[in-house]
């Protein structure tokens, strides 16, 4: 399973929506160069005020453009970036690959899953309705996340639309993805 780069985007503020760009830059142990959520530790303003020595397993966020025309189907019209993703992606399920998961992103970047994003409530500020469009619930009753995946980043460089991404699975047993 390989896939596109579609989109890349970054912002040094801590904003809903990121502007898109025409590259970013990976930093080992860091996540994306001048994005407000870069750092060792976790950014994120809820978790800060939880714990602010957490290790920050949400350096980068990755989400795949297909998720776009299904909310378009239902009415919603969400372009890259408009999530707070750093990276828009097609042709990877990235909802479907497990923890530990690598994501080799053009000639050089590296990117290893540890999770699933968890959306919140600001996505209803961004579009009303939408939150319930990237939560549910599947048959057995079990909460479904789908608004992307969060990764660290193992290996530093350059990422632009159109680099290609390549995907190499964890050794087993494989453990799917849960919320960080």
């Amino acid at each position: 399973m390989n896939g596109t780069v579609t989109a890349v985007s970054t912002s040094g503020e801590h904003s809903f929506s990121k502007p898109n760009r025409e590259s970013i830059t990976l930093l080992a142990g860091l996540g994306v160069e001048g994005d407000a959520h870069a750092g060792v530790t976790v950014k994120h303003r809820s978790r800060v005020a939880q714990d602010p020595t957490q290790p920050n397993l949400r350096q980068v966020h990755l989400i795949h453009e297909e998720l776009f025309a299904e909310v378009g189907r239902a009415g919603f019209a969400v372009g890259p970036g408009q999530l707070g993703e750093n990276i828009t992606t097609r042709g990877v399920d990235l909802l479907a690959l497990p923890v530990g998961t690598l994501l080799r992103i053009g000639a050089e970047a590296v990117v290893e899953l540890t999770g699933l994003r968890n959306p919140c409530v600001q996505i209803d500020g961004f579009q009303n309705g939408l939150l319930k469009q990237v939560v549910g619930r599947d048959e057995a009753g079990n909460l479904v996340r789908r608004a992307g995946v969060m990764s660290v980043v193992r290996t530093g460089g350059v990422v632009r639309p159109g680099d290609a991404i390549r995907v190499e699975l964890p050794a087993e047993p494989h453990r799917p993805l849960d919320r960080v």
